[in-house]
């Protein structure tokens, strides 16, 4: 009887072991797959399960089979019986071992060499120097908003009573790809304790009971719920009482949250325009149903909030208030109450900004960050409020073909008044009264101490003009402050489109001891004030007339003033006065396509059409002329594109060239031509379809395969968790700093991590535009201006790049929301929108960042995907920018698979597209002379843009993992070989016995 339960007790190990090792298999593929900042889907999952089907299949069968053998010999001799199932043993191993060769080292390569070829981590030397330089970033980017009777600093050792339940679940980024890691961040009641303050720990404990979660705000989920108590839970707690009795001082912390997927409600009800995740789910608005309402927005405070607020200023006497969100709130109420002496702004800390936050409160640092956006009292009334959001074309299955996949626009009808520029314009035309719009100007931001700064001179050449500024502490501090230079153009009514107030450049100070004095120099070109004339001249111009140079403290206070005439019309196009300095060629229209049937906001008589043009949209067809152009996959027509008689390229040669061979020579070197002539068909089109998170291996030019990562605001892989850099403050934060050397200095330490993460590829830093307070990657984008955006942008491209990083800027362009953009979004904007406000935020990156790399996006410029415009991926990105690099589409995502088309794209720009998957199917007609030479080209950018990359530092050859893996495969074919061997010899002597 022992001898049968022994008998079954090998067997139980056995499944034991294999249950053991498939659910922690499990659980690491699953965390592998879903636990990124950017989820694989499970259209993915099921994507990839389709293409290991066959082996896996076989090798089931094949199982299968070898159990049935092995029963149907159960009464044969035990010679035969042992024999057979011996053999029937060997075969499933066999099957399997095939199998996993073919899954992993054909099939599947790619995105197990993701996982596999990681590194050991940052240094803890560079980690060190990205902790340290996350709070100096937040020690320069927190906005002191309001300090009534210098009420800020606070002594350190005071007690402090913090409010709001967004106090222990404060926001250190936001979701998506610019999601960071929280798991070592410092936390906001850390970053005040760390500073020295005293603070009332039931109170946060009564917080973390109500609620020790912050509800999901993602892709597939969305719960917009602000968590907060009833006045009847701080009641019955006796939360005020107790908190009197700890202090008289308090601080609320109010707290938003932003992410990639879904933008923020403008009505807090089912009255929204968008009521459904990207993936379909149903949103929450709130859980707390008096929080529920039509007439306010997520960037108001809720119901609940409000009553707290309300209490806070009641029972205590001094008040401070924390605005921890990178979107714009309305802030009016911190002027409604008389105990709130004072207010910060921390859009999101990062790892280590909420130091810097405690820091600044206690005095130990001076704020010195101005505002990014532009804070008005009513985000109702903003020019872009009715035209943001969800819009169908009701013939959308004329367009689409389809019930399934919907038509979507936006109209950008406020033309290039956007944020600061339509308020400050507005009022320089009588239209708006400024102080009852808006409360916080652009580039606003007090100080502990105070600055007088004037212009001290200004040099006039006829083409460029610098200026000289003196900055002096008349305060009792020492701090920094920023100098921000502004131009006012002449207008002529109805002409061109200017707005009053445009930001032309600025300089951050070094830290200035009371009475201590630093001269700033900011030179600017002519051309920098030019206006893009779409309608007239289709080119840049200059208008003849008086420009005002202004020194500012904001968009909207003037310190100082300067004047410069231009005596006559500066046309910059080939036939008057030659291109722009900065461009290859002369500028032109390229996006009239794109202007639509759309009546667009003029200053004209004082925007006299601002009624009609503002309101929203009714019901909108697509014309017939808009659908013949519209792109997507039901109407792609190679023919468009394609020469028939072009002639198929050479490939497969042998010239003995590798791509280190390429390192430093110029885009257009002869030596190119001939190693792109060694590359074959099936390799180009590999390193084109399969550009997920990495750039595959070429055997022709003996490159290595590099990887690429997500994170705007800290690396992060989706695929291995060792590949993890620091958690950055986003960029609206970054921005907020308006120092160049900072910017410049987290692009080069990013560059670091990547070396030593051994990441080529950086899926950022993102350039879209602030162009609504709801927008849902506020946090992830740096500012509603294109050129504060441009130039703090600009130079965190160039820190990274030199290190020898691709950077993926993205989304370019015209990425503003996020509603609808997986729908190919038809967005409708001028000419000299797109090009003054737009793409001005990227243009930088690329003529002074010199990236090697961009992102385009999901949506559609006019009727044309973004990438696959040739307009915009060629002509100017190429042709004006002077670019050369790779070019990836936005993730290849199935619910975007209807129009994002790469057989029309690597014919208009693009060169890669981000497949999870493998990028099989993705391009076709390989046969064919037109799509092989959009390939070769598409190749040439993207080995242009590794060997220039820190990628030529990496070891050629195989990778270590599948040298294990063979090693594996040789020792089982031993084992294989032996086994048979001893079997046979077996069977054999029971034979003769």
């Amino acid at each position: 009887m022992e001898e049968k339960k022994n008998k079954w007790l090998k067997p139980l190990i056995i499944v034991a072991v294999i249950v053991a090792a498939a659910y922690f298999a499990y659980r690491k593929i699953y965390d592998m797959l879903f636990g990124g900042a950017v989820s694989v889907s499970m259209d993915d999952v099921y994507s990839t399960l389709n293409a290991i089907k066959v082996p896996l299949i076989i090798a089931v069968v094949v199982i299968i089979a070898a159990v049935i053998v092995s029963i149907a010999v159960a009464r044969k001799e035990v010679g035969i019986r042992k024999m057979v199932r011996g053999q029937s043993i060997l075969a499933s191993i066999l099957a399997v071992a095939v199998a996993a060769n073919v899954i992993c080292l054909n099939i599947e390569y790619s995105l197990i060499n993701k996982v596999m070829t990681g590194s050991e981590g940052l240094s803890e030397e560079t980690k060190q120097a990205s902790i340290e330089l996350c709070e100096e970033i937040a020690d320069e980017g927190v906005v002191l908003l309001k300090n009534e009777d210098n009420a800020l600093p606070v002594n350190k050792g005071t007690k402090l009573n913090v409010f709001g339940w967004g106090s222990t679940q404060p926001i250190y980024g936001g979701t998506g790809s610019g999601s960071v890691s929280e798991e070592n961040a410092v936390s906001l009641l850390q970053g005040l304790e760390n500073a020295g303050f005293e603070l009332n720990t039931a109170l946060t404990d009564f917080y973390k009971e109500y609620r020790s979660d912050r509800p999901s705000i993602g892709m597939g989920e969305v719960d917009w719920t602000s968590p907060q108590p009833t006045m009847e839970e701080y009641d019955e707690n006796s939360i005020f009482e107790d908190a009197e009795a700890f202090s008289d001082t308090a601080v609320i912390v109010i707290t938003r949250a932003g992410g990639e997927g879904p933008d923020l409600p403008e009505k807090m009800s089912d009255e929204n325009t968008y009521n459904t995740t990207q993936m379909g789910g149903e949103v929450t608005y709130s859980t707390n149903e008096e929080d529920l309402s039509s007439e306010k927005s997520y960037l108001e405070l809720t119901a609940r909030e409000a009553e707290m607020v309300e209490r806070v200023n009641d029972s205590f006497e001094k008040v401070y208030v924390i605005i921890n969100s990178a979107n714009a709130m309305e802030l009016g109420w911190l002027d409604e109450y008389e105990n709130i002496k004072a207010a910060l702004w921390c859009a999101g800390a990062g790892e280590t900004g909420f130091n810097a936050l405690g820091s600044i409160m206690c005095g130990d640092v001076n704020p010195s960050g101005k505002l990014v956006d532009t804070y008005v009292y009513d985000l109702m009334s903003t020019p872009v409020y009715n035209n943001f959001g969800n819009f169908d074309y009701s013939n959308s299955n004329e367009i689409t073909g389809s019930e399934e996949n919907k038509a979507k626009f936006v109209n950008y009808v406020e033309g290039i008044y956007v944020g600061y520029k339509y308020y400050e314009t507005a009022a320089a035309e009588g239209q708006i009264d400024y102080d009852s719009v808006v409360q916080y100007p652009f580039g606003y931001g007090l100080s502990y101490t105070t600055f007088d700064k004037e212009i001290t001179s200004i040099k006039d050449d006829g083409t460029s003009v610098t200026l000289e500024v003196v900055v002096e502490n008349t305060g009792d501090t020492a701090g920094k402050d920023v100098v921000e230079i502004y131009y006012t153009p002449p207008y002529y009514n109805g002409g061109i489109e200017k707005a009053s107030t445009n930001l032309l450049d600025f300089e951050k100070t070094e830290i200035l001891e009371p009475g201590d004095s630093q001269t700033i120099s900011i030179t600017f070109n002519y051309e920098d004030m030019a206006s893009y004339d779409d309608i007239n001249n289709k080119s840049y111009v200059l208008e003849h007339g008086d420009y005002a140079i202004t020194l500012n403290s904001d968009s909207h206070t003037i310190l100082d003033s300067e004047k410069i005439t231009v005596e006559k019309d500066i046309i910059y196009n080939d036939e008057n006065d030659g291109k722009r300095s900065t461009d290859e060629t002369a500028v032109t229209n390229q996006f009239d396509f794109a202007r639509g049937d759309v009546t667009y906001l003029s200053r004209k008589d004082g925007f006299a059409n601002y009624d009609e043009v503002t309101k929203a949209p009714g019901n909108v067809e697509m014309t017939s002329e808009q659908i013949a152009d519209y792109q997507c996959k039901n109407t792609y027509d190679a023919s468009e594109y394609d020469d028939p008689d072009a002639e198929m390229p050479v490939t497969g040669a042998d010239n003995g060239l590798t791509i280190q061979d390429m390192k430093g020579l110029d885009y257009d070197d002869a030596k190119w031509d001939e190693l792109l002539d060694q590359m074959t068909v099936d390799e180009m089109s590999a390193l084109v379809a399969d550009g997920g998170f990495h750039m595959i291996a070429v055997d022709s030019a003996e490159a290595a395969e590099s990887t690429a990562c997500d994170g705007p605001a800290g690396i992060t892989s989706n695929f291995n968790s060792s590949i993890s850099g620091v958690a950055y403050p986003p960029a609206a934060m970054i921005a907020a700093t308006w120092n160049k050397e900072l910017a410049q200095a987290r692009g080069e330490q990013v560059g670091k991590e990547c070396v030593e993460l051994g990441v080529t590829g950086w899926y950022g830093p993102a350039m879209n535009t602030h162009r609504s307070a709801f927008a849902g990657r506020n946090f992830e984008y740096y500012s509603e201006d294109g050129t504060l955006a441009g130039i703090i942008g600009g130079k965190e491209v160039g820190g990274a790049t030199s290190q020898g990083v691709i950077c993926y800027v993205k989304h370019f362009a015209l990425n503003d929301q996020e509603t609808n953009r997986t729908n190919g979004i038809c967005t409708w904007a001028t000419e000299q929108s797109i090009r003054e406000i737009y793409l001005k935020a990227f243009e930088k990156s690329f003529k002074e960042g010199g990236s090697l790399g961009c992102m385009s996006s999901f949506n559609s410029i006019g009727t044309q995907w973004a990438g696959s415009c040739q307009s915009l991926l060629q002509t100017v990105l190429r042709d004006e920018w002077g670019f050369h690099g790779a070019v990836i589409t936005d993730a290849m995502d199935p619910l975007a698979d209807f129009y994002m088309d790469l057989n029309r794209g690597i014919r208009s720009g693009l060169t890669q597209g981000l497949s999870m998957t493998g990028g099989d199917g993705l391009i076709t007609n390989t046969e064919d002379a037109n799509t092989v030479t959009a390939l070769r080209r598409a190749s040439h950018e993207n080995l242009y843009a590794l060997a220039n990359s820190n990628a030529m530092a990496k070891e050629t050859g195989t990778p270590g993992w599948v040298k294990i893996f063979i090693g594996v495969d040789v020792l089982l074919a031993i084992l294989f070989v032996g086994s048979e061997i001893l079997l046979f010899k077996k069977y054999k002597k029971r034979k003769t016995v």
